[in-house]
C-alpha cells in the first residue's frame, strides 16, 4: 500500500483529442485512489480530481450507497467498502495462496532456521494453512490445520491490524476478549486496538507466549489486490532459544521481505 500522492492524472486527461472527463471517469479514478491509499477525505478527493468539493462529495456518496466505499464514522475518511473488497477477493479467489507462498515459506525457514507459517483469518480465530518446519531438533512443530485465537497470535494480530475500526468492533462486540490458552494474551478490546495501532506503525506483529507457552513469533499481513488483509506470514520459535522479545523481533525484516515476495507473486502468478 502506498501513501504517496499520485502525480499523474489518468491518461485520457492528457490527450488533446480525448473525450471530456465524465462522472464515470471520476468515480473510477476515485476507486483507484481509495484502493491505493486505503483512506481518502473529500477535500483530498476534490484536489486530486480537480473538481469542487461538492462534486467529490456527491461522487463518494454515490459510491457509498453502492457499497464500494464506507466510512468508519460520519465525516470520516472514505475507505474500501464491501463491494470493492468482494471484487478484489474475486480476483484472487482462483489463486491458491498456499502455492504462491510455499517457496517464500521455505526461504524464510532457510534464512531463520525456524518454523515459517501461513495462516488465514476465520472470524476471531486464525487457521494455519501451510508450514515449513524448522530443521532444528528443538523447534516449533508443523501447525498446519491448527486454530488459534487471532488476538493471541502474531499472524492473527498482523491480519487484524489491516481491518477497519468498524470491522474490529463487529468481530469483537464486547470489551472482554474471548479467552486464550495462556495468561499472557490480551484480555480487552481497548488493549487490542492499542496494539493494532502499533502494528500498523511498525508493519509487523509480535507474540511472546500469548497463544502457546514456550512459543514466540513475528508476522506480517499479506494483502489482496485492493489492500485488504488476505493472510498472515510468520516465523515462530521456542522462546527459550530466543531469550527475549528483541531476538524474535530481529526476524521482522525477513518476514517483511517475505511478505513483499508473496505480493510480487500474487501480482504476477505463475
Amino acid at each position: 500500500m502506498s501513501n504517496s500522492r499520485p502525480t499523474v492524472r489518468p491518461q485520457h486527461r492528457s490527450l488533446g483529442q480525448a473525450a471530456p472527463t465524465t462522472s464515470v471517469d471520476n468515480a473510477l479514478w476515485l476507486l483507484e485512489l481509495i484502493g491505493e491509499r486505503q483512506a481518502l477525505r473529500v477535500a483530498e478527493a476534490a484536489d486530486l480530481l480537480g473538481v469542487a468539493r461538492s462534486t467529490a462529495h456527491r461522487l463518494l456518496t454515490a459510491l457509498r450507497r453502492r457499497g464500494f466505499v464506507m466510512q468508519d464514522r460520519p465525516n470520516g475518511a472514505y475507505r474500501p467498502g464491501p463491494a470493492l473488497v468482494e471484487i478484489g477477493l474475486a480476483a484472487v479467489s482462483r489463486i491458491d495462496i498456499r502455492r504462491v507462498a510455499r517457496p517464500v515459506l521455505e526461504e524464510l525457514r532457510e534464512q531463520t532456521q525456524e518454523t515459517a507459517s501461513l495462516a488465514v483469518l476465520e472470524g476471531t480465530t486464525i487457521r494455519f494453512v501451510d508450514c515449513a518446519e524448522s530443521p532444528r531438533s528443538v523447534r516449533v512443530g508443523n501447525r498446519t490445520g491448527v486454530v488459534r485465537a487471532a488476538h493471541a497470535s502474531a499472524v492473527g494480530k498482523a491480519i487484524l491490524a489491516g481491518l477497519s475500526a468498524a470491522e474490529i468492533d463487529r468481530r469483537y462486540p464486547h470489551e472482554e476478549l474471548p479467552p486464550a490458552t495462556t495468561g499472557a494474551a490480551l484480555t480487552s478490546r481497548t488493549a487490542l486496538k492499542a496494539e493494532l495501532a502499533e502494528i500498523r506503525n511498525q508493519g509487523y506483529a509480535l507474540n511472546w507466549e500469548e497463544s502457546v507457552d514456550g512459543v514466540c513469533a513475528v508476522a506480517a499481513a499479506l494483502r489482496d489486490t485492493v489492500g485488504q488483509p488476505l493472510a498472515g506470514l510468520g516465523v515462530a520459535a521456542p522462546s527459550s532459544r530466543m531469550g527475549d522479545i528483541e531476538a524474535i523481533r530481529d526476524f521482522a525484516a525477513h518476514v517483511l521481505r517475505g511478505a513483499e515476495m508473496v505480493h510480487e507473486r500474487l501480482r504476477s502468478p505463475h
